[in-house]
């Protein structure tokens, strides 16, 4: 399990310097149908036609965890890359 606070000082390159940050976790968005991905999988899929490509297999005991800091000086956002956590809590410090 990831405990994280809701609260992190670190660097933000809009301001310069190492300014406190909010912590949230970004939510998973509806996919766009206009992407030439979701428009080639609808066109393949379409008709009597079956799934593209075999199906995952299994399912993994991680999952990805987006993280987005948002500056509490300049209020811009960054975004690091991905981490994997079986469970992920922000907790208060």
């Amino acid at each position: 399990m990831v405990k994280m606070p809701r609260q992190v000082k670190r660097y933000s390159p809009s301001a310069g310097k190492h300014t406190l940050h909010t912590v949230e976790r970004v939510k998973k968005r509806r996919p766009s149908e206009l992407k030439w991905g979701q428009r080639r999988f609808r066109r393949v899929t379409a008709g009597y036609r079956g799934f593209p490509r075999p199906k995952p297999s299994g399912e993994k005991p991680t999952k990805r965890v987006n993280i987005l800091y948002r500056c509490t000086e300049t209020g811009k956002a960054h975004t690091p890359p991905c981490q994997r956590a079986r469970k992920f809590e922000l907790v208060d410090k």
